[in-house]
């Protein structure tokens, strides 16, 4: 297919997909896109059409032909398509996101905060009682280093929080 032929081509093409288009209810646009598909199709098989203009026509009609045969098939959505009983996938995201962070900034605390700080994070729900046997310390002691250790998480954390805050 030449630039020559595309340039001569187009504007019948514009005009005949749009006549055709409204008529039948058919997007213009798709149908001008099927069509140059076709003659690329064509091209590659057959070569030139004898008659371009002629050859036109006929594609947009039969392209309008094919698109009323295939609605006539198809049926809308009564409701959309998607799965939305579970959660929605950009939350998920944003929330591994946010554990990752937390975890990040656990291990960067400073003496047993970060094994106090996972144990806390544990899905396992550990008590005191199991935390301070865990990592060897009294039960008593756990609440004074929870908030020791909660204050440098607050710190190493504000950074990052204060990056995601919505501006008003």
């Amino acid at each position: 297919m030449t630039h020559e032929m595309v340039s001569t081509l187009r504007p019948l093409l514009a005009a005949e997909a749009s006549a055709e288009g409204l008529a039948s209810g058919t997007e213009p646009c798709d149908l001008e896109q099927a069509v140059w598909l076709r003659l690329l199709e064509r091209l590659d098989s057959d070569g030139p059409p004898a008659d371009p203009q002629g050859w036109l026509r006929r594609a947009v009609r039969s392209e309008v032909r094919r698109t009323r045969r295939t609605a006539r098939y198809e049926r809308p959505y009564v409701r959309e398509p998607a799965d939305e009983s579970g959660p929605d996938p950009e939350l998920q995201v944003l929330a591994a996101d946010s554990r990752r962070a937390l975890h990040d900034a656990v291990r960067r605390l400073p003496g047993r905060c970060p094994g106090l700080m996972a144990a806390l994070l544990s899905p396992k729900d550990l008590t005191y009682r199991e935390i301070a046997g865990e990592l060897g310390i009294s039960q008593g002691s756990l609440g004074p280093e929870r908030s020791r250790c909660l204050g440098c998480l607050r710190r190493l954390l504000s950074p990052v929080v204060a990056a995601h805050a919505p501006r008003g």
